[in-house]
């Protein structure tokens, strides 16, 4: 039984229930590595998927192996098209790995990569309606129960350009659980540590404070001013400096930022990101009403497939294998 993960080396599980091919290294982070590989079946099956490895010298780390295995189990039942599906959790000579579903498309750093190469603007609606659909993806993860009924908590803590991947037929995922906050998954260290990427933060997070459902409305704020602006206004040159601007700094009138931002887009935006957490939009679903009555009361807006079919325009035969997406290209998992 070969365990060695790298390019063109066979992964076993324990039992031989299953068998991948790794094929190559597509992304990595500070404690973990992700691959491309396939899953093998019998008579011939191949399934492409994305293969999440902890790095080596963090799989000593009892505490970081159950965080590990933590997110698998609590995202194990996130089944809904915009997350990111996670098939199987293996263990192979003591090493961990966690199997998902293999998108072929781009992230969101890499949308508006392209764009600038291009000097082009994502169109407003556009815009919108990807984080219409980011949002779709958090009402179901916030509203998710256990067996018993019992609501799970579920946090994203996380969701930024990095996380939020657009698959060239249109479908927007929201991926990587991996600091997500849930009852009974994961080590909670909530008001002791400040988890998340600073740019991205609600002011909770920054401030060291419990987080909630609407920390992640607040953040999927600071993605759509992102998208609509080109730059997330909140980024400073440290990641403390991040923090501080995610706590100090005014928030604009988008009108005067963007004239494409109408005034009921900029009032949608100014809820996402207000400060105080009662002040928002209560529930992701609260929000996907507001951004879905933006999009289609005035008539026929955007859909998957027009969505798609913009992102294939945009990078046309440009994208090179290997660096954005997870079939031709890449998959993009921010902090594995």
């Amino acid at each position: 039984m070969r365990t060695t993960i790298g390019p063109s080396v066979a992964l076993f599980s324990i039992n031989n229930k299953f068998q991948y091919d790794v094929v190559r290294q597509i992304a990595e982070g500070g404690m973990g590595i992700v691959y491309e590989a396939e899953q093998l079946g019998a008579h011939g099956f191949r399934k492409r998927v994305a293969m999440k490895v902890i790095r080596s010298q963090f799989a000593s780390q009892p505490s970081f192996v159950e965080n590990f295995i933590g997110e698998a189990k609590l995202v194990a039942d996130l089944i809904h098209t915009n997350i990111v599906q996670t098939y199987h959790l293996g263990e192979a000579g003591g090493q961990v790995f966690i199997a998902m579903e293999y998108i072929n498309g781009v992230n969101l750093d890499a949308l508006l990569e392209q764009h600038a190469s291009k000097e082009r603007r994502l169109p407003v609606e556009l815009a919108v309606f990807i984080v219409s659909r980011v949002a779709r993806g958090l009402a179901y993860a916030h509203a998710k129960t256990d067996g018993q009924n019992h609501s799970l908590g579920i946090v994203h803590r996380d969701v930024s350009f990095k996380n939020v991947m657009i698959a060239f037929e249109g479908d927007v995922k929201l991926t990587d659980f991996g600091i997500a906050k849930a009852r009974g998954f994961l080590k909670q260290e909530e008001g002791e540590v400040v988890v998340g990427k600073a740019d991205y933060m609600s002011p909770e997070q920054a401030d060291f404070q419990i987080t909630d459902r609407r920390s992640d409305i607040f953040s999927a704020g600071v993605v759509l001013a992102h998208l609509l602006l080109g730059d997330n206004i909140f980024h400073g040159e440290t990641p403390e400096e991040s923090r501080d601007r995610i706590l100090e700094l005014p928030i604009p009138d988008f009108t005067q930022r963007d004239s494409r931002v109408d005034r009921k887009l900029d009032g949608i935006l100014q809820r996402m990101l207000a400060r105080e957490p009662s002040r928002r939009f209560q529930t992701a679903d609260e929000l996907l009403s507001a951004l879905e009555r933006y999009l289609y009361e005035p008539g026929f807006g955007p859909t998957n497939e027009k969505l798609g079919a913009y992102v294939r325009e945009l990078f046309g035969q440009e994208i090179p294998r290997g660096t954005h997406s997870q079939s031709g290209s890449t998959v993009v998992i921010s902090n594995p």
